[in-house]
């Protein structure tokens, strides 16, 4: 077996709107083509034996403490019987891709295969969470089910082992994951920065940020008192709240002047240190003392030395000035039962279906690490050591669930004053989201009541207690974080509006940008050309895949968001964005067929038919009536559809503006805009410059689109009119797009036609334009299929006098021979004389027309470098001044 294609999708796709992570993948089954798991003898034994959660992975799951075994009944698992049965081999290695991932805690169940054009080759699609897991478990489970199938040894450890490791480098920790998981129930959108482990949540101007639990809101003057623990000591003491007595020290020397000023118990942490690290408490004697001090000057040269304080310890949220949740921890532990060694009960413990590697599960196992073996040195015991029954032995010094502690909610349980003192707490420390550490002995009593005291104020705390206590009820105190970020009636998202298409999707693209801006938003949008961020370009090139798209999402100036959105960025990585208020689709024509496993005109559709179902409920899907198979795509959608038409008596538009529907229509000359029985007409369409007067008629179906989704985003007809009427196609407004130069003696345009459909469309423009003689400079693109090659070339043969046949700089897999072979054909197909000079690299070919054109003479440049051919124009221009 063998992996032909792997591609990561990162939002909706042509496998799937609802989906967004997903893994597709290509495979050549090799010797097991077309062989089903009951050909394979013994493949469901073998199979199931080697992972015995494969037929049911709700048990897998429910381990996991982020998603509920319920989300597995919706996926039906691979069984013993199913695969004794029969099931494709393509299936089969989907199943074990999936369950792969769920055994290194990651619960996905979504997937399907099918099979592929090629005769023994399967896609195999399924989801993952971390992309990097995806892609190994896609490459395991194809070499598992293949050495299976021949009968080999396999052991999954070492493969679940590095996608344990996956996750934990790459998952969002628990305090993160709650918080987007918050946002994202509330429609609020999150895209994870690039190489970081920064959030941001919401889109554009709205955006907020967060990393793990600090804020964009959370103040650095906060955060550096919190880290300075005297300095919060001494805050916290000038307030009035209750703090133990301690000092600095940095050496032994000031360690034996601490002890003899405070005695013993003492606590030992660095200045510096967060999360319990370096930390030492209930220190007895001066050898646990030294030790300590070593201990905490690991991670910072001060040391603070405090009187240790009886109590349990208590760790408290305050989330934007009110406490939200209380918790008591307790340190890693285990109870003796008088004939199990402490590792045979660390074991035990760690058997707990909760707990689970890293931040894997709800709990941590606990690691009997060189500080447990330490402290149990200091009592006398060891790993080896039989406790006596119901003795309990600590394992860790302090009690943080990352280290395999325990905690019990206690958020109804604190008294009124202890509520009162950790928000004054947060507030006298400046944070926006504050953990507070005390000891007590009871926190229904007063602190100042109970002896008790604050040992620690920590910026960036925990939630994972909270959310997922040991003992107690779930606190979702992420919900008060996403309040505070985004109150009540302020917005996370901006506008989205997107187009595709296979011809005009950049003009109509730069259409919207341009009303969008002429209303005074700051817009940012892509096209095929680059990105451009308020006007200008910050990147060139093709720029209509997801990337492109997120790059303007976070960008922070940007209230309004207007995105190409091509073939290739889905098939390659799917959408950047999940959901959007405005789609238009402008047509579908064969254009990029045979190119990544979409070989028909109807396949291609169902790819520009995934924008569509990504609007909005309450959005709108600007659809072309004219043609067949954008106009099937308003089935089944869940949002508003809006028709667009160059024919007033298109019995479509008139059935839906009949049934209330909003259309744009071209009648009498007119850009006009239908809703139920009333017409209002934006302008006539030869006034658009983008028109040519009314000769370009695909600029008018661009403008019908433009108009009607400017319409629907609540611009009023004059913004509409105005846009339209000062949209002036250029090198620098529409590069590459119908671009005339006017020189003395004859005419250049410049365009970017490419497919059978759009040069048809340019040929109706061509044939309404008077000239003394046309010149067209073409080419071939090698990865079309012939017959789109002699298509293409047939029509350029009909609307030119002369042709100058050139070749791309990529031939993209056919030789310059080839491609030149098949478009002489086509040229002199309706006209076998047509004078046609090759001219292999395009700059030389632009010099010979503009060296030869006669006066009165049209040239078209069907350009593909854009850029140097404008170049070379205004080179030509200065030259005749």
């Amino acid at each position: 077996m063998k992996i032909i294609d792997l591609r990561t999708m990162r939002g909706p796709s042509y496998w799937s709107v609802k989906h967004f992570k997903l893994i597709v993948m290509k495979v050549d089954l090799g010797d097991f083509a077309d062989k089903w798991s009951n050909a394979v003898p013994g493949l469901a034994s073998r199979l199931t034996k080697l992972l015995p959660g494969l037929g049911k992975p709700g048990e897998t799951s429910a381990n996991s403490g982020y998603t509920s075994a319920k989300q597995s009944a919706k996926h039906p698992p691979l069984t013993l019987e199913q695969l004794t049965d029969g099931e494709p081999i393509g299936h089969v290695i989907q199943h074990v891709a999936l369950e792969l991932q769920r055994l290194a805690g990651m619960p996905v169940y979504w997937g399907k295969s099918y099979p592929a054009k090629e005769e023994g080759v399967e896609f195999v699609v399924f989801a993952y969470q971390e992309e990097r897991a995806g892609r190994v478990a896609a490459e395991a489970a194809v070499e598992i089910v293949e050495a299976l199938c021949r009968k080999e040894k396999v052991d999954i450890k070492p493969i679940v082992a590095e996608l344990h490791e996956i996750r934990e480098d790459e998952f969002f920790g628990p305090s993160t994951w709650s918080i987007v998981a918050e946002a994202a129930s509330r429609n609020i959108p999150y895209i994870q920065l690039k190489n970081t482990s920064i959030i941001q949540l919401g889109y554009g101007v709205n955006q907020k940020r967060i990393w793990a639990t600090t804020t964009s809101q959370t103040s650095h003057a906060g955060v550096e008192i919190a880290g300075n623990k005297n300095r919060t000591k001494a805050m916290l003491k000038d307030a009035g709240v209750p703090v133990p007595n301690g000092t600095t020290v940095y050496s032994e020397a000031g360690l034996r002047d601490a002890i003899e000023e405070l005695g013993f118990p003492i606590v030992t942490k660095p200045l510096d240190g967060n999360h319990g690290k370096g930390a030492t408490i209930r220190i007895m004697n001066w050898k646990e003392a030294a030790a300590g001090l070593k201990a905490a000057q690991v991670y910072s040269r001060a040391v603070i030395v405090e009187q240790f304080i009886e109590g349990h310890d208590f760790r408290l949220l305050v989330v934007n000035g009110k406490l939200v949740a209380a918790a008591r921890r307790t340190p890693a532990a285990v109870t003796g039962n008088g004939k199990s060694t402490i590792q045979q009960l660390i074991d035990e413990v760690n058997k707990d279906p909760r707990r689970g590697v890293g931040h894997e599960k709800v709990l941590t196992s606990i690691k009997a690490d060189k500080h447990t073996l330490d402290m149990l040195k200091g009592a006398g015991l060891s790993l080896k050591s039989v406790l006596p029954d119901g003795e309990i032995v600590y394992l860790k010094s302090t009690a943080n669930i990352s280290t395999g502690g325990t905690a019990t909610d206690v958020t109804d349980q604190l008294h009124p004053y202890n509520v009162l003192l950790a928000e004054r707490v947060g507030g006298i420390i400046g944070l926006d989201i504050c953990g507070i550490d005390l000891l007590t002995n009871d926190i229904a009593v007063p602190l100042n009541e109970s002896r008790g005291a604050v040992i620690e104020v920590n910026a960036a705390p925990g939630f994972r207690m909270h959310i997922s206590p040991t003992v107690g009820l779930a606190r979702n105190v992420a919900a008060p974080v996403v309040d505070m970020l985004f109150p009540p009636g302020a917005t996370a998202r901006i506008p989205i509006i997107a187009v595709t298409g296979t011809n005009g999707k950049t003009t109509t693209t730069r259409l919207i940008a341009h009303m969008v801006a002429s209303k005074g938003y700051k817009v940012g949008f892509t096209t095929t050309d680059g990105i451009y961020i308020q006007g200008k370009q910050l990147q060139k090139g093709d720029c209509t895949g997801g990337q492109s798209a997120e790059f303007v999402l976070k960008d922070p100036t940007v209230n309004f968001a207007v995105l190409e959105t091509a073939r290739g960025g889905m098939l390659r990585s799917g959408l950047g964005f999940h959901t959007c208020d405005i789609a238009v689709v402008t047509n579908v024509a064969a254009d990029h067929l045979g190119l990544r496993d979409i070989n028909t005109v109807e396949e291609m559709a169902a790819v520009k038919g995934v924008l569509p179902r990504t609007v909005r409920k309450n959005g709108w899907a600007v659809l072309n009536a004219d043609d067949d198979l954008v106009y099937a795509m308003a089935k089944g959608l869940q949002c508003r559809v809006a028709l667009f038409s160059m024919d007033e008596n298109n019995p479509r538009i008139l059935d839906h503006v009949e049934a209330g529907g909003v259309a744009a229509v071209y009648e009498e000359g007119y850009v006009t805009i239908y809703r139920n029985s009333y017409k209002l007409r934006i302008d006539r369409a030869a006034e658009f410059p983008i028109t040519f007067g009314g000769r370009a008629g695909f600029n008018i179906e661009n403008s019908l689109a433009a108009a009607l989704a400017g319409y629907l985003a609540g611009f009023e007809r004059d913004d509409i009119k105005t846009a339209l009427r000062t949209f002036v196609p250029s090198a620098t407004k529409t590069p590459g797009r119908m671009n005339l130069y006017k020189f003395p003696k004859f005419e250049v345009i410049v365009d970017y036609a490419h497919n059978t459909a759009g040069i048809t469309k340019f040929a109706e423009f061509l044939n309404a334009t008077p000239a003394t003689h046309k010149v067209g400079i073409v080419s071939g693109l090698g990865d079309r299929r012939d017959e789109d090659t002699l298509g293409f070339s047939r029509i350029a043969g009909q609307i030119f006098d002369e042709v100058v046949l050139r070749q791309d700089r990529d031939l993209r897999g056919k030789t310059a021979e080839e491609i030149r072979a098949l478009m002489e054909k086509g040229l002199q197909l309706d006209k076998p004389g047509l004078p046609i000079t090759y001219i292999e690299h395009e700059p030389e070919a632009i010099d010979h027309v503009l060296s030869t054109a006669r006066e009165g003479s049209v040239v078209v440049i069907f350009t593909e470098n854009i850029t140097a051919t404008h170049k070379k124009l205004d080179e030509f221009e200065a030259s005749l001044k």
